[in-house]
């Protein structure tokens, strides 16, 4: 799409707009309703070293501002992702980014060295909020010094960009972000799920606490940031590349309006167009005016 590519460190991308993880499935989901070739990527579901069945139902609760989940991480594993979903990932021209996840620095090492053995995986978003069991359950995305450690362990083993998505629930997210890009991270993804729970009404505004994060890492890191939380139409995507981030990930939308992502896509190239204008320019434009 014209004035729409963009370039995520040594990545380039034909558009800005990706799928998040955990809510698109891995692509191929989606074949029936658009081309997700066409996309500027997709995340997968989060991969695990083996497969992981997650939580029993019921996990999925919608609320007045989007959905409260807890899925357990549920995936197929590493093993079955490549020898069943990524060949035609492949020869389907899709731009796939691994999102990985583990309790152990060992264990993301192993995941991401299967992956490296494959082509067309063109980038691997480590899941830092997950329970590290060998220091007493911490969050490595909490703690700098944790995930400074499983960002250069990955780093290390791996010739493709590294992502690291950020926690939200980090006592001081933006020394987990600079931690992350002293380590080797050509990028940040901000941000996870917060957690929370439903027993009647919800109504939290999960979008302005996203944008306010990725405001503030995109002040504090020179690496890029690709912004997640509450994007669902083109508009709010703009926000977030106006704050600074260099592509954004439509992850609850995509349940409601399987062709979400597609729609945030072609309303980014449209406005680019009538503007006259390209993405690159709108990168971080609000931080100037």
């Amino acid at each position: 799409m014209n004035g729409s590519n963009v370039r995520i460190g040594e990545l380039d991308l034909a558009n800005p707009v990706l799928t998040a993880s955990g809510c698109f499935g891995y692509g191929l989901e989606y074949d029936e309703f658009f081309d997700v070739a066409t996309l500027g990527g997709i995340c997968t579901k989060g991969l695990s070293l083996e497969p992981r069945l997650g939580n029993p139902p019921e996990r999925i609760c919608e609320t007045p501002a989007g959905m409260l989940n807890a899925i357990g991480l549920a995936n197929v594993g590493v093993e079955n992702f490549c020898t069943v979903k990524l060949p035609t990932l492949r020869e389907r021209g899709v731009t796939v980014v691994a999102n990985i996840f583990a309790s152990s620095v060992a264990d993301f090492v192993k995941i991401t060295e299967r992956l490296e053995a494959e082509d067309g995986v063109h980038a691997i978003e480590l899941n830092v909020s997950c329970p590290n069991v060998t220091v007493g359950g911490i969050e490595f995305g909490k703690d700098p010094k944790l995930a400074s450690e499983v960002t250069r362990a990955v780093r290390q083993s791996t010739k493709r960009p590294v992502w690291v998505k950020m926690s939200p629930e980090a006592g001081d997210i933006l020394a987990v972000g600079r931690a992350c890009e002293e380590a080797g991270a050509d990028a940040l993804t901000a941000i996870n799920t917060i957690r929370g729970m439903s027993i009647d009404i919800n109504t939290r505004r999960l979008r302005l606490v996203a944008l306010r994060i990725v405001w503030d890492l995109c002040g504090a890191v020179s690496i890029p940031v690709i912004a997640i939380g509450g994007i669902a139409t083109w508009q709010h995507a703009l926000e977030f590349i106006m704050a600074g981030a260099s592509a954004v990930q439509v992850g609850t939308a995509s349940f409601s309006d399987p062709c979400a992502a597609k729609h945030v896509m072609d309303g980014i190239a449209a406005f680019c167009s009538q503007n006259e204008t390209t993405v690159a320019d709108l990168i971080g434009a609000a931080r100037s005016s």
